[in-house]
């Protein structure tokens, strides 16, 4: 069995808030399976069950975000998920918006929906799926005011794209894809900056006369 954890928090005021990444990859692939209506409720989360073809659970915890190992581990405990059989999507702040990166595993990063799964699970090697939201424009505007807003207008096509490959990358990761394999395929490397060309100063060009 597999187990695809979507972080986000319940309520309508976090919908559509960058916080909500996972939440939002989540329901696409809901709309993507026609399962739009089969959410069912458990304790702890919102679950789909899906076979592709080995028995996979989607959840989306229902325990706000920094108490997401609770719902994490109802799953991983009850049907012997081991970390490695766990895959997380998230959001990260410290990749420009759109932004995919897939790992194995990793430390938290000071994100506290990670932290609570890290505690659940008592492990770190578990994969994820990060998806950049891009840090506040003004450093003095607070984090926590930063990943509970929307997106911005302008970057909404961007968003759409990454939830289309995050959506991809969960799918063939059900399907039995290696980690790996996914890092080669959804983890592009930014663009070069070109290079600038140095102008010679006045006294540079006085010299090579």
């Amino acid at each position: 069995m597999k187990l695809v954890v979507a972080l986000g928090n319940i309520g309508r005021e976090y919908a559509g808030t960058r916080h909500n990444i996972g939440f939002m990859t989540a329901d696409l692939l809901a709309e993507r399976w026609g399962d739009t209506e089969a959410w069912r409720k458990a304790d702890n989360a919102f679950y789909l069950e899906k076979r592709m073809p080995e028995k996979c659970w989607v959840i989306k915890p229902t325990t706000y975000m920094n108490n997401s190992g609770v719902a994490v581990a109802d799953f991983a405990n009850f049907y012997h998920i081991p970390p490695e059989d766990v895959l997380v999507i998230q959001d990260d702040m410290d990749l420009p918006v759109g932004t995919l990166r897939i790992r194995r595993k990793g430390s938290s990063g000071g994100h506290n929906g990670l932290k609570s799964i890290e505690r659940a699970l008592g492990s770190q090697a578990y994969p994820r799926i990060k998806v950049g939201i891009g840090h506040p424009v003004h450093q003095e505007q607070a984090v926590i005011s930063h990943v509970l807003h929307p997106f911005q207008r302008e970057d909404k096509e961007k968003v759409q794209e990454a939830l289309d490959q995050a959506a991809d990358a969960v799918e063939a990761w059900m399907k039995g894809a290696a980690v790996g394999e996914l890092m080669q395929q959804f983890n592009k490397k930014a663009p070069k900056k070109p290079k600038t060309e140095k102008v010679p100063s006045e006294e540079a060009k006085e010299n090579a006369q």
